[in-house]
């Protein structure tokens, strides 16, 4: 693990953070067989563990706003996944599978040396958070899932499901045969309002942030960093049933959070799995799994942090007084 360093953008900046938040972030990168892991981190290094995991197409940079509201006794490591961010690209020829960013975490989690953590996930990342706490069931004593059921599910229809995969390859080899690896540089203006197009639930000040960590300065203007394979989005290949199954081996205590205007506030039969998932989390986690519904929309936790910080930190400090007297 080593220091790492980017420039700044020419982006008119956000509302700053405080300036005892900004003394306590460090900037990490982590060596793998392609690349680097790139990370940020807020809080002293012996505090104790969160790893905290940004949706798709997002970066690090989205717990910007909440981790300074979260308790100061924690080291929060927040990573930018392969392909995002301020990590390395996938090496040429290869998809980004879902499986590859449940790799990513046990890769940056062994060169942390973390036996034992807490994870917070949003979105996609809630559920990469949530397939690792089962098959690492015994490394993580909480889990924080933010606008996610903690699975992402395949398609019920396994027709469409192999037809997703078939598009998949297809993709990738027409991708590779039209050489489209150069990023297209943008004004700073043009590239927030591309992104704002995309992600409607983003106030201006939160694309501006994402937009800090996601782009790089060129003499034509700002590219985005991530790598545009991730586009070529496939499902995992584990069936909703399967999750059920994979749900009952999380030893963690599960903190689920979900926006009353954010991507779950249709759960008729555009998303069939919310309900099933819930319920199972009632089952079998008893006690151990708390749900909570909050206004906002699915980017609650950058846009309005302080709608979400105080549920969090009750949650990261519930029993924690017991573990120190024992």
């Amino acid at each position: 693990m080593t220091p790492f360093s980017s420039e700044d953008s020419s982006l008119d900046s956000p509302p700053p953070l405080s300036r005892v938040a900004q003394d306590m972030i460090s900037e990490l990168k982590f060596l793998v067989p392609w690349g680097h892991i790139a990370a940020k981190a807020w809080g002293p290094p012996q505090g104790r563990p969160v790893l905290c995991l940004h949706g798709w197409l997002d970066n690090a940079n989205t717990f910007d706003r909440l981790i300074p509201l979260l308790p100061k006794d924690c080291y929060y490591t927040a990573i930018d996944f392969g392909g995002h961010g301020l990590s390395s690209h996938r090496p040429p020829g290869f998809p980004y599978h879902f499986f590859d960013y449940v790799g990513d975490v046990r890769r940056v989690v062994a060169e942390l040396k973390w036996n034992r953590f807490t994870l917070m996930g949003h979105s996609l990342g809630g559920s990469v958070a949530g397939m690792f706490s089962c098959i690492f069931p015994d490394m993580v004593d909480k889990l924080i899932l933010v606008e996610s059921y903690g699975f992402f599910p395949a398609p019920k229809d396994y027709g469409l499901l192999l037809k997703s995969k078939r598009k998949l390859f297809e993709d990738l080899l027409s991708f590779e045969a039209n050489k489209r690896y150069s990023p297209k540089a943008r004004s700073p203006q043009e590239a927030l309002q591309r992104l704002l197009e995309a992600n409607p639930h983003l106030t201006e000040d939160s694309g501006k942030i994402l937009l800090q960590r996601g782009t790089t300065e060129v003499p034509g203007g700002l590219v985005y960093n991530r790598d545009v394979r991730i586009s070529l989005h496939n499902h995992s290949f584990v069936t909703l049933d399967q999750c059920l199954i994979f749900l009952k081996k999380i030893q963690a205590d599960v903190l689920m959070i979900i926006a009353q205007d954010g991507i779950f506030s249709i759960v008729s039969e555009e998303m069939p799995v919310v309900k099933p998932l819930q319920e199972a989390y009632k089952t079998f986690l008893k006690e151990r799994f708390q749900y909570v519904s909050v206004s906002g929309n699915h980017f609650v936790h950058l846009n309005e942090p302080e709608v979400v910080a105080g549920i969090i930190s009750t949650f990261l400090s519930k029993n924690e007084g017991l573990k120190a007297s024992l």
